[in-house]
Order: structure tokens, then sequence, then C-alpha cells
């Protein structure tokens, strides 16, 4: 079996991720989601056993978010049973109505605190290891009028933090954010590459970059008709230095597999 041993520190902090880090959204959340098909969300056995093999195969990362529904929730009652030593990055900012089904955005520093202190609470931490913030796309007013990645540096100086940073949608947001955290979450891959210039900056600062809808949610896989485009997204991805790990939000223990082993051939090309 593939085993990913490879880790990247994020900037400063300490904090060394594995290449692939396990998405949560489909642990927690089924509803407004834009996946190419449905899916069922996995009960706590199936949960727990894909957490496990995520393990055994060299992950150490999870990503997770309020606005994943139950996902933070339930990872707090999974990961009590286990003895690993999981990294969890968490989000601030969006949060999900299942009601409603629309996520609603509050950057305020109250609500980013209270957040924060809700993540601690749900997932059972004492500390969170990454925190970013969840943008509503209007980066640069996030950072500048709200004072969002402040908020996160403050309670990272308090010690409830151990890196921060912004998953963000423009060029501009995400080196704003490099300028004031750790890290910045983007979308890279074949098919979008609008916001390379993060990454370039990311690898001269020597801050941290997560890629996220590295496959375009699914869509690019199951629009191909190269059977290989997980493979060549992941070569594509892991020639940009700057790249700390892809977030890849499969619940299919098969999917999982051939993800991490597309990954490790990947990173020998590197």
């Amino acid at each position: 079996m593939t085993y990913l041993s490879q880790r990247k520190t994020i900037a400063d902090t300490g904090v060394n991720v594995s290449p692939l880090g396990l998405g949560t959204v489909k642990l927690g959340r089924d509803k407004a989601v834009k996946y190419p098909e449905g899916f069922k969300i996995p009960d706590d056995k199936q949960a727990a056993d894909l957490l496990a093999l995520s393990w055994d195969l060299g992950i150490n990362l999870i990503d997770t978010a309020p606005a994943y529904g139950h996902s933070e929730q339930r990872l707090g009652q999974l990961l009590k049973h286990q003895s690993h030593e999981w990294l969890i990055a968490t989000k601030a900012g969006e949060y999900f109505d299942s009601q409603s089904g629309e996520s609603r955005y509050d950057f305020r520093p109250e609500s980013i605190i209270s957040s924060v202190e809700n993540s601690l609470k749900l997932l059972q931490r004492e500390v969170l290891d990454i925190v970013l913030i969840h943008s509503d796309g209007n980066d640069t007013d996030v950072i500048d009028q709200y004072g969002a990645l402040q908020t996160l540096a403050d309670l990272k100086q308090r010690g409830l933090v151990r890196a921060t940073g912004m998953s963000t949608k423009t060029v501009e947001g995400g080196i704003k954010a490099l300028q004031q955290a750790d890290m910045a979450m983007v979308m890279h891959n074949l098919e979008y590459q609008a916001e390379r210039a993060v990454l370039k900056q990311a690898a001269i600062d020597n801050k941290g970059i997560f890629i996220k809808k590295a496959l375009g949610s699914g869509h690019l896989a199951k629009s191909a008709l190269d059977t290989d485009i997980v493979q060549a997204n992941f070569d594509f991805i892991f020639a940009e230095p700057a790249v700390s790990s892809i977030i890849i939000g499969t619940i299919n223990p098969e999917h999982l597999k051939d993800n991490v082993t597309k990954a490790a051939q990947a990173l020998k090309k590197v």
C-alpha cells in the first residue's frame, strides 16, 4: 500500500502537513453542494473507517469548517477515540443554515472569536492547528475593513491557534493573506490557473498553500475522457514548490487510495 511520508511545514509555525489532506464536507453536509453526483453522508463506522484508512495511507491533515454542516461536531466525537495526532484545519466567517440551505457570512471580530471558540468546543481541542478565514469572495474587504486576519493573529498570540490564513478567491486577496498570515488556500488546477501569482508569492515568502478544488469538486475527473486526469492534475499542482497540501474531499475508500498513489507518483517527479 502506498504511504505518503512527506511533510511540509506551514511557514515557521511547526505545523507539518501531509501532501494530501482529507476534506470533510461530505461528513456533515449534503445540501447546496456542487458535486457532479449526489451522495449519502457516511455513518459513524464508515466515517471512522475512512479516517483510519487516511491515517494508514500517511495523511495527517483533516480539513473542516463551520460551513460544512455537522462536520466539526462529528470529527470531535470520532477523533476522541483515536490515539493519532491529527492536524485539523478549520475555518471562520462562513456559516451554513441547514434550514434555508444557504450560507451567511460574518467577519466581525466578535464573530470570528466566537467561531473559533465554538470550533474548539466541537472538535474537543484546546488548540486549533490551522484556522482559515472562509472568504465570501470580497477578499480585500474582509481583510482591510473587518480585520479578519488580525483577529486570527490575536487568537494565535493567545495560544488558541497555531497557524492562520485565508481561503481566498482573488489574487489580491491571496497575496494580502500571505502578508498578514501564515498561508492561503487557493484554487489551482489544469483548467483554472488564475491565482497562480499567489503560489509564486508564497514560494518567495516561505508561506503555506493549500489547494482546494484540485479536481474541480469532482467535475474534472467526471468530464474527462482521459482516465489519468487525476494524475495529470497532481503532477501539475505538485510541480509548484509552494504547495503544502492538496485537500481532497472523497468519502470513497478506493478513490482515496487511488489519490494517494497518484500523489506519491507526482511527488517523485518533483
